[in-house]
């Protein structure tokens, strides 16, 4: 039985790794790299960081394990292409429909059934999101709307994979991960400038957007449930925004600011739950005579 604490901790590293991942925003404005060049480099660095937490190189393959770390690199990918092909909210709305796909093959697979509490914070969240991203959401951009769909199909994918992994170590899935995305995006990297503002970019995202974000996930999921989890990380897009009015200027209107605080209400309220005792840890524990 997962303990109270490990829960609440597991909350905590969930929210460290989505205000982690909502960085990339506003980096990704700032580098001069392409889109395969940026996962190349980042996937670089982030192997080096898995392979010091791990201590090891352990590529000992199974089906989870590779359609873990074909799916994180397919959330990438295709959520960049998306943002080529689409607008930005298009692709974040339709990436973080996953917590949809994450119901379904979580119940399936893992035969964990969504609480009363899911549903409300996932009716919250999507409301949040709508109103975050409304007034910027079209239907123009096609491929750039399959793509994003794609991304969030791939990401739920990763996130169900690294769960199924809990009894073993998730953070192999994303070391492979890394490993397959440099070979990706070596042929590209050497078509690019090595200016230092580009390289300092590059080891922020390898070491702390992607590196340590996913060392706190896949410790995380180990002991929280993969729809708690998917629910937590919607502050990513949320937080992404944030970083942007900070570094450019970009300042969200009232409707982004009403949809913001609604979506961080219910994460907050979901991650509450999510750190409560289980009614099984509220029984009296009668111990043997």
């Amino acid at each position: 039985m997962i303990s109270t604490t490990h829960r609440r901790q597991a909350v905590l590293y969930l929210v460290l790794a989505a205000a982690l991942w909502s960085t990339s925003g506003v980096l990704i404005k700032l580098i001069s790299w392409s889109p395969l060049t940026i996962l190349g480099g980042r996937s670089f660095v982030s192997f080096f960081v898995f392979l010091i937490y791990l201590h090891r190189l352990d590529f000992k393959l199974s089906p989870v394990k590779i359609i873990g770390a074909l799916s994180y690199i397919g959330t990438q990918l295709f959520f960049v292409w998306a943002t080529k092909l689409t607008t930005a909210a298009n692709a974040i709305f339709l990436q973080y429909a996953s917590p949809l796909y994450v119901v379904i093959f979580g119940y399936l697979l893992l035969k964990e059934k969504p609480r009363r509490a899911d549903w409300i914070a996932m009716s919250a969240i999507f409301a949040g999101m709508f109103l975050f991203f409304g007034d910027k959401i079209s239907f123009s951009g096609f491929s750039g709307n399959l793509l994003a769909i794609l991304s969030g199909m791939t990401m739920a994918s990763m996130m169900l994979s690294l769960r199924m992994q809990k009894d073993a170590t998730p953070a192999d899935t994303i070391l492979l991960g890394n490993f397959v995305g440099f070979f990706i995006g070596l042929p590209f990297l050497f078509k690019e400038s090595f200016e230092i503002q580009n390289i300092g970019i590059i080891l922020f995202l390898g070491v702390f957007q992607i590196g340590l974000s996913f060392i706190l996930y896949t410790i995380a999921i180990k002991h929280i449930n993969v729809l708690e989890a998917n629910l937590i990380v919607t502050l990513e897009p949320i937080l992404n925004p944030v970083w942007v009015f900070l570094a450019l200027g970009e300042r969200p209107g009232p409707m982004a600011l009403a949809g913001c605080l609604l979506v961080i209400g219910a994460v907050m309220y979901r991650a509450i739950v999510s750190a409560q005792p289980t009614p099984e840890e509220k029984e009296p524990q009668i111990s043997p005579e």
